[in-house]
């Protein structure tokens, strides 16, 4: 600065005030003929050390600071819309409501933002009915997607909407009743339809039988023109820590033993295929590919792209 040159008042400007928020979030892109949106439900803090089961709070500590992370770690929520262009489909629905204020509950901001309104969703896939998939179903007392056929896995549905609780072994009851509460009304109008292992949802998306974290969690393989994208659903919670080691499992788990066999599976088959992953508690936005390294695996985040050129097709920006 020159020693000449004025002094500018400090009470010529005030500082702005921090804003302190986040903008709704989608994040888009092409698969082959498919427009993906990932849409943002927010984040839920966990004490990751605390609900990690098949190894040490103190081994959890230990890879989460690796990546620079301490509990409680802020969790992404991501629901996944494909437009196929003859259907609508989202695949989990977030929160809702469930986790109180602040936590979640931005899903229907974030669809709104990407340019869509609930009543054109033509089919609401469930990867499974744990609360912050299927929350964000009802909007008070209301259906949020009332045009929508809702399709979950005979198995996860027979599970969590069957009256015979006392024999499903030592599972919280809310979540039976949360069960209830979100998928009943659509179940009650007629708009519940149950599948089975492998089934085709809709041509380009099919149903994957992941059974584990819950009986009949369902991953979806979504295709087009050759591009693959399959949605893990909670597959894997923790990057962190289980990628490094993928049989770590998470107190959520109704059967751990099957949950990390299913992870074990699906890292192996992710890794050399090269699929396309999309996750549910990834960060925002939860896509990427899996890269085997040593005993464990290493995410590889899907590289951003401002709409020039998208993922499986062969646009170029001119």
């Amino acid at each position: 600065m020159l020693s000449g040159a004025p002094l500018l008042s400090s009470s010529v400007h005030a500082a702005p005030p921090q804003v302190r928020t986040q903008a709704p979030g989608f994040h888009r892109m092409m698969l082959g003929d498919f427009e993906v949106t990932v849409l943002s439900d927010g984040t839920v803090p966990q004490t990751v050390s605390q609900v990690a089961t098949g190894t040490t709070p103190g081994r959890v500590k230990e890879l989460l600071s690796r990546d620079h992370l301490e509990d409680p770690v802020e969790l992404s929520i991501n629901a996944f819309l494909i437009n196929t262009g003859t259907a609508l489909v989202l695949v989990d629905t977030g929160v809702g409501s469930f986790f109180g204020p602040g936590v979640g509950g931005q899903l229907q901001q974030s669809l709104q933002a990407a340019g869509y309104r609930p009543e054109q969703i033509d089919v609401v896939l469930l990867t499974h009915i744990h609360s912050d998939h299927s929350g964000g179903l009802m909007s008070k007392v209301s259906r949020a997607f009332p045009n929508a056929i809702l399709r979950v896995h005979a198995r996860e549905a027979g599970f969590w909407l069957g009256r015979d609780d006392r024999a499903k072994g030592p599972v919280d009851p809310k979540y039976f009743e949360e069960a209830r509460a979100m998928v009943g009304p659509y179940q009650d109008a007629g708009k519940l339809k149950a599948f089975g292992d492998g089934d085709a949802i809709v041509p380009g998306i099919r149903a994957m039988p992941t059974p584990g974290h819950t009986p009949g969690h369902s991953a979806y393989v979504v295709e087009s023109r050759g591009a693959r994208l399959v949605l893990w659903g909670d597959l894997m919670h923790f990057g962190s820590v289980q990628l490094r080691e993928p049989s770590v499992t998470v107190a959520y788990d109704v059967d751990e033993r099957a949950a990390a066999a299913q992870r074990a599976r699906a890292f192996t088959e992710a890794a050399k295929r090269g699929d396309l992953i999309g996750l549910a508690h990834m960060p925002f936005p939860g896509l990427g590919r899996l890269s085997a390294e040593g005993k464990g695996y290493r995410w590889i985040p899907l590289n951003y792209s401002s709409g020039q050129r998208w993922e499986g097709t062969k646009a170029r920006a001119e």
